[in-house]
């Protein structure tokens, strides 16, 4: 992880997309402490899920329709 000051941010704002795709993420100080993570918008953890459709796809249907087993579940309520 990077580091950056604020001095050095207000300098580097121009590359600062270039520096979060070299670093990853930077750590943003204020006379050398910490004050907050700049992380870059698009990089997110499980960014590779499969869609909605390909997890659809990979289920297999139930032998019944749901609507079976709904009606079965508020009849024993």
């Amino acid at each position: 992880m990077g580091e950056i000051s604020v001095r050095e941010l207000r300098e580097l704002l121009r590359s600062l997309e270039d520096r979060l795709e070299s670093e990853g993420e930077l750590l943003l100080t204020r006379r050398g402490k910490p004050i907050a993570r700049i992380l870059p918008v698009g990089r997110r953890k499980g960014a590779d899920r499969p869609s909605h459709a390909d997890l659809r796809a990979s289920i297999r249907p139930l032998a019944t329709g749901s609507e079976k087993h709904v009606r079965e579940d508020r009849d024993e309520r």
